[in-house]
């Protein structure tokens, strides 16, 4: 019976020793089940995280762009405002010209008809329309002689002057907002 004792001993040392052995492999199991799991969050996790890094990247990017656009379409609304008043008064400065050589034109005796009163009202009148529209005549007569703004159509010997400043100014010449209309058609002395 000893021998059916030790043997039913060593039978239960046998079953505890392979439990035991289940136990941990299933804990093993258990564990790389909860490990992979993990894994898998944590990659999803990153991916989620440079999704997210990429859409703000785009948002960041597209309200740049959204805002450059507005700055731009702005300046070119006021360009185009300055570009067409520009073209609005070198159409009229002609005009402009015609009735300033009618007020120095006419003589002194003439100066109390009202004809030449009309005249000055006129040429009064669109010279306060164009100082409203921001364009003023280019002051030249006895200034150095500056190619952006001059036009040299002569060149005299005149001791009066030094040289390569305006002598005289033959046609005036206006500018609007820092940008040149009409060039001041001039003569310099040499």
């Amino acid at each position: 019976m000893e021998e059916k004792e030790t043997d039913e001993t060593m039978d239960l040392e046998n079953d505890t020793d392979e439990v035991v052995s289940d136990n941990k492999e299933t804990d093993e199991k258990e564990v790389k089940e909860a490990e992979e799991p993990k894994e898998e969050v944590i990659d999803e996790k990153a991916e989620l995280e440079k999704k997210v890094a990429d859409y703000l990247d785009k948002y960041q990017r597209t309200l740049a762009e959204f805002d450059n656009f507005r700055k731009r379409t702005s300046k070119e609304k006021a360009s185009m405002y300055d570009d067409g008043v520009r073209d609005c008064v070198l159409k009229l400065i002609p005009v402009i010209d015609n009735f300033e050589r009618a007020v120095l034109s006419v003589s002194d005796e003439e100066k109390s008809m009202g004809l030449y009163k009309g005249i000055e009202m006129v040429l009064k009148q669109f010279t306060e329309i164009l100082s409203s529209l921001g364009v003023e005549e280019i002051e030249a007569q006895g200034q150095p002689f500056d190619p952006n703004l001059h036009n040299a159509v002569m060149h005299i010997e005149d001791d009066k002057f030094d040289e390569n400043v305006v002598a005289s100014v033959l046609q005036k010449g206006y500018i609007c907002r820092e940008k040149v209309i009409r060039p001041s058609m001039v003569q310099v002395a040499n």
